[in-house]
């Protein structure tokens, strides 16, 4: 025998002792055992632990028997199938025992034993007859009519049973339906209650054939059960519960249920009312598509039972501010008045507002007659007398402030007029604050709370709106915070209100208030409880910006307050136990007075920076004292920081090799100000200490640190020059090898030229101009033919760190223009130094006039016909940035070379699209009309790359001059040409720019028209449409908004394959099959994704989801997309596409299992394992729904997978695929 075997029948033996706490001893050691992973138990141990456990449920003693219930789960896995079974039966006949506490125990049991259960993937046989042992004596158990307590047992196991494994019971179904059917009749209402929740739980994995003939039951029930109103409210909680747990299902049918409901609200009974209100509420959230004909009809029937009160007259309300008070004394009297179990009408009104909440929180697009129909309602509800009601009522109105937050990439973002909704909003500002204001002072904390909930969300929907309200709103927020009573959370609220308040309005608004409204938030300061005093000090932070502007002249005096305030938070700031969140906030409000008010803290103001500096030592605080020294060390005020500047500094400069990156960040930009600042206050040694650390900041693999350290730099050539005599042998390479870098650009490349220009001027020894220009250049003429080549990008970083040196010193750069010119000339130099050349050469021009040099014309001309094709962009490039720095002399050059030599034509095109991108309209303004007629006549021009660069010089051209140039653009598109419509469209593309231009509202006014062209019977045109749209979607959603109604279907109408665009094309002895209208599918189903991210709001979710549908069986680049964008509709709408889960899956299933035929060429196999991880990333995002599972065809895939072991290979490898929100982001513009 072996030890386990041994030790456990010891156990056994000690659970027949007569002794109950030797029994419990036993008990608990044996579930000690169990609950071990390495315990393995031979078939007659596991014969006598399991008689013994179901012997001890009958134990005398309860403790006993609770164990050994408790040692039924992890029994469940260790034991064999049949041991299982055992367990089962004998629970099942103990559940049906006379004796009612073996009958709890057991149940109890039989719970355990089920939660237990693996789950159908894993341990499929064992799950599967288990379940269905247990179904089959529950259906039994559920016809004893006389036993109710039996009955409650069973529906409920069969609940929890369904809830977790309904999919393994697919057999059971029908008869489980048919034994909970007549249990919605039973007498007792809990068995009523248990057998909907039991239908609920069984209605998402049943078959749609069960599904509709529970539905029917339902109805024909409903329509006959008008005598019998208990029955009734019954159906109709079922309905509703159906609805929520099956969803999409019930929406066929609603056409049928709706008005029977609607029915039902009007017969004179509040329980069924409110049953109703809950059944429209499940559809309105589940079925949004199907409802939408009965909303007005909902919305009708909840506002007129949002102020059902039979028992309680609201007359006279409004001037009855003293009798409220009496009411308040009076409270008891009248809860015993209207709070009665007679009265349900608030439970009515309860849910209707729920119910209310629900159609605004779903159905955005009914937001202006929300505000005209439903918000004065709301608002005249707020003195509703029953707390819970009330904050309902709150939160609908939250509900419908958060709707009206402008939509991301709305009309706000250009300067179009306001959005009707926000103008209703404002005209009904007064009319809230007024009821509002009464809220403020009940004594309920609950309604206090919604209150400020409520101001809060307005607040930030109409930043400064309630500017003229705060006089009516302040003495809420003091009584809040002043209250005795008051709880906590309603002092983190009022004060978390107020922070919104004093932040999204101007300081003048509160100056006058601030003797009212500071001391209770200094008396916050003071609190005991550590997340009041963290929010008071935010608060404080804030108020003293209002005391004390800093960007504007203010006349308000911040004396009488000074002294509180710094008290306050001198106390907080010194405490060294204190939460770290309180110890953080203390020191940023600290660092705000010292910031704003250090003028006049007088003798406490160094103590004060000695603190800072005490918190930069400490690591907890360190962060955040960093912050605080860049806030005081910017200030206007000059605060004299020089005191602790000594230490500090060496301190910082240790910062800046931690691996904290916020850390680093934070210190670089607090010695920048530093160093901007208190110039004069920095000694050597501290100078050395901060260059010390700075090379193992500059390094291409953190961008935005090197471009932070390079400002940091420049900022010291230019205060200290003497700094930086040292630098050339440990920072200078660095920075030089972040030039040669090919990631170099943007801001990191700014802060470079700037840290040149600012070095060359500094005269420093090694570091001379031409000593910086050979550091540069010189791995470009030092190159041997075996070195790697040097990126395309470095070529134009060093080009504009050349232009850069030689505008801060324009005396040598005469010199170095004459080398440039030689080196491109000259037939020995290698192309890499002619390229490089060619560059220099356009940007010293772009910023000097290089009139002078008469043969340079004639040098980028001859390049033009080199053979190398990195020569000709150079010398095309270089043109174009000659020509910014001399318009006069090189633009007509230019444009009269692009008019006689149709062969340079690309390459002078791309010269004229840098002269128009980087020169203003009043420096283009002569040349115009010669430039648009020029470009107007290349047009039509058959190459497509010269006609692109044509349509990018045209949409670039027309920002220069929108008001005139846009309606030439469009009076263009009535051109008879397909090709110079599609390099119009083209064109309007290019002037979509992500950020706002003047540009904007004209072309929200026209772009309509421009979008017509989806329309065009030229592919090539339509398929550019597409492109433009795509694009206006990506960069600016606000221009085509409006329009999606119109567009939609034409966008939708070109996700179609056409028959007639597909053509067989012979290939010696092979037909090859092609079809013209891919091109054109892909850019509208690019164009598709783009709406999903930007106007998902404006989108008929359904509708988009049958083009996805089609989608998922197309060309392999469309099926790429739309695997793509079905895991994105899996995050952003998965109620919608679980609705769409059976018609979805089979596509999947089909990518997910073919196999390409044997013999075929490499790049077949490689794209279909490229299809199949694809098709399994949207599997995986699918199946991170929450009850996806549920749905018997996913089940059946998702069982598929695990079983296949290739296909479960893949899907765990895209698993751990990073996903966000289901799927990698896809940039389509």
């Amino acid at each position: 025998m072996s030890s386990v075997a041994y030790y456990i029948s010891n156990l056994l033996e000690k659970m027949t002792s007569t002794d109950k706490d030797f029994r419990f001893m036993a008990t608990n050691d044996l579930m000690m055992e169990l609950q071990k992973d390495s315990i393995k138990l031979d078939e007659d141990s596991e014969r006598k632990v399991v008689a013994m456990l179901l012997k001890l449920l009958e134990d005398k003693n309860g403790e006993v028997q609770n164990l050994a219930v408790k040692c039924l789960g992890p029994l469940v896995t260790k034991v064999k199938e049949y041991q299982v079974e055992t367990m089962v039966d004998t629970l099942c006949s103990n559940m049906v025992s006379d004796k009612e506490q073996l009958r709890d125990i057991s149940s109890m049991g039989l719970k355990t034993v089920i939660a237990e259960l693996p789950p159908t993937t894993s341990g499929m046989a064992l799950t599967c007859n288990v379940c269905k042992r247990i179904t089959s004596q529950l259906i039994g158990a559920l016809g004893k009519q006389d036993d109710v307590s039996i009955q409650l047992e069973a529906l409920d196991i069969l609940s929890d049973m369904l809830s977790r494994l309904s999919g393994t019971l697919s057999s059971f179904h029908s008869s489980i339906l048919t034994s909970l059917l007549p249990q919605l009749t039973s007498s007792r209402l809990a068995v009523r209650k248990r057998s909907i929740m039991a239908l609920g739980h069984l209605v998402p994995s049943c078959s749609p054939a069960l599904f509709t003939q529970l539905t029917e039951h339902l109805l024909s029930e409903l329509g006959r059960g008008a005598s019998n109103t208990s029955n009734t409210r019954t159906y109709i909680q079922c309905l509703a519960t159906v609805s929520r747990q099956g969803g999409h299902r019930v929406g066929e049918h609603l056409e049928k249920i709706v008005p029977m409901v609607v029915k039902f609200c009007n017969v004179e009974d509040d329980e069924l009312r409110e049953y109703c209100f809950q059944a429209f509420e499940a559809f309105v959230r589940r079925c949004p598509k199907e409802m939408s004909p009965h909303i007005a009809t909902v919305i009708k029937l909840c506002l007129k039972y949002i102020t059902y009160d039979p028992n309680y007259n609201y007359d006279g309300d409004d001037d009855l501010e003293d009798s409220m008070e009496t009411e308040d004394d009076d409270d008891q009297a009248s809860d015993d008045e209207y709070s009665d179990d007679d009265d349900m009408s608030w439970k009515v009104r309860r849910s209707s507002v729920k119910c209310l909440e629900t159609v605004i929180s779903s159905r955005r697009d009914l937001l202006v007659d929300f505000y005209n129909s439903v918000c004065p309602t709301l608002v005249s509800c707020f003195k509703e007398r029953e707390e819970n009601v009330r904050t309902d009522i709150f939160l609908a109105f939250v509900a419908l402030l958060r709707q009206t937050h402008p939509a991301v990439g709305s009309a706000a973002s250009l300067d179009v007029k306001e959005d009707p909704a926000v103008t209703l909003l404002k005209k009904q500002v007064p009319s809230v604050v007024k009821a509002l204001h009464r809220q403020l002072k009940e004594k309920s904390m609950k309604s206090r709370q919604g209150c400020f909930h409520l101001l809060t969300e307005m607040a930030s929907v109409l930043p400064g709106a309630l500017g003229e309200h705060i006089p009516a709103l302040i003495p809420g927020i003091v009584f809040s915070l002043t209250d005795k009573c008051t709880s906590s959370n309603m002092k983190i609220d009022a004060l978390s209100f107020l922070h919104v308040l004093l932040s999204s309005h101007s300081p003048e608004v509160f100056q006058p208030h601030i003797s009212v409204i500071l001391p209770p938030v200094v008396q916050c300061v003071d609190d005991s409880f550590y997340k009041i005093i963290s929010e008071a000090l935010f608060v404080t932070q804030q108020m003293i910006k209002i005391i004390r502007p800093l960007d504007k002249p203010s006349s308000f005096d911040a004396k009488p307050y000074v002294k509180d305030i710094f008290s306050a938070t001198l106390k907080r700031l010194k405490a060294a136990d204190i939460d770290q969140e309180v110890k953080e906030r203390a020191i940023s409000c600290m660092g705000y007075i010292v910031c704003h008010l250090g003028d006049q803290l007088g003798g406490d103001l160094q103590p004060t920076l000695q603190i800072f500096l005490e918190r930069l030592k400490n690591e907890i605080t360190r962060l955040m004292a960093v912050k605080t020294i860049t806030l005081v060390a910017a200030s206007p005020l000059k605060i004299d920081l020089r005191p602790i500047l000594a230490e500090a500094i060496p301190i910082l400069a240790t910062f800046l090799r931690k691996k904290q990156r916020a850390l680093k960040l934070g210190t670089l930009a607090a010695l920048n100000v530093i160093v901007a600042n208190y110039s004069d206050g920095l000694k050597p040694p501290m100078v050395d200490a901060i260059l010390l650390e700075l090379p193992a900041l500059i390094q291409e693999s953190d961008m935005h640190v090197s471009q932070v350290a390079i400002t940091l730099l420049a900022g010291m050539a230019k205060a200290c020059p003497s700094s930086l005599s040292k630098i050339s042998g440990t920072i200078l390479p660095e920075v030089l090898s972040l030039v040669h870098s090919p990631l170099l650009q943007g801001g990191a490349l700014g802060s470079i030229l700037d840290f040149f220009q600012a070095l060359v001027l500094t005269k420093s020894s090694n570091m001379s101009y031409n000593d910086l220009l050979k550091a540069l250049t010189g791995p470009f003429y030092g190159a041997k033919p075996s070195d790697v080549p040097m990126h395309r990008q470095s070529y134009y970083s060093v080009a504009k760190c050349v232009a850069a040196l030689s505008s801060a010193c324009a005396k040598e750069a005469s010199g170095i223009v004459n080398n440039l010119v030689q080196e491109v000339k000259s037939s020995k130099s290698s192309e890499s130094v002619r390229i490089l050349s060619f560059l220099c050469l356009g940007e010293v021009g772009r910023s000097m006039n290089l009139s002078g040099q008469k043969e340079l014309k004639n040098v980028i001309l001859e390049a033009f016909s080199s053979s190398g094709e990195e020569i000709k962009s150079a010398a095309s490039c270089a043109l174009g940035n000659i020509c910014v720095g001399n318009l006069e002399e090189y633009l007509p050059f230019m444009l009269t070379e692009i008019s006689s030599q149709p062969k340079r034509q690309y390459l002078l095109l791309h010269s004229l699209k840098e002269v128009i991108s980087a020169s203003s309209a009043e420096r283009l303004k002569t040349h115009l009309e010669n430039i648009w007629a020029l470009l107007f006549k290349n047009c039509e021009c058959p190459e497509e790359g010269t006609r692109n660069v044509v349509a990018e010089c045209l949409g670039k051209l027309t920002l220069v001059n929108p008001s005139e140039l846009l309606p030439r653009l469009k009076k263009q598109l009535a051109s008879g040409s397909p090709l110079a419509r599609s390099t119009v469209v083209t064109a309007v593309k290019f002037t979509i720019i992500d950020q706002p231009a003047p540009i904007d509202s004209l072309l929200k006014g026209c772009i309509g028209d421009f979008l017509k062209t989806l329309q065009d019977p030229d592919l090539n045109v339509r398929r550019v449409a597409l492109v433009m749209l795509n694009s206006a979607a990506h960069n600016k959603p606000a221009l085509i908004r409006d329009l999606l109604s119109k567009v939609l279907p034409h966008l939708y109408n070109e996700t179609q394959i056409r028959k007639d665009l597909i053509r067989e094309v012979e290939m010696g002895p092979f037909k090859h099959t092609v079809d013209d209208g891919l091109d054109v599918r892909k850019a509208a189903f690019e164009c598709m994704y783009t709406l999903l991210d930007s106007c998902l709001d404006c989108l008929d979710i359904f509708e988009f989801l049958d083009r996805v549908e089609e989608g998922l069986k197309d060309h392999y680049d469309i099926r790429m997309l739309t695997f793509i964008m079905l895991a994105r509709l899996s995050c952003l709408c998965p109620s919608a596409v679980v609705q769409r889960l059976d018609r979805l899956v089979e596509p999947l299933r089909a990518t997910c299992t073919t196999k390409v035929k044997a013999g075929s060429v490499k790049q077949e196999f490689e794209k279909q394992e490229e299809l199949r991880r694809s098709a399994m990333r949207a599997v995986a995002a699918l199946l991170s729904i929450s009850e996806v599972e549920k749905s018997p065809a996913m089940a059946d895939f998702a069982n598929q997978i695990r079983s296949n072991a290739e296909m479960a290979t893949i899907f765990e490898s895209v698993q751990g695929d990073s996903i966000s929100g289901g799927v990698e982001a896809m940039d389509t513009s």
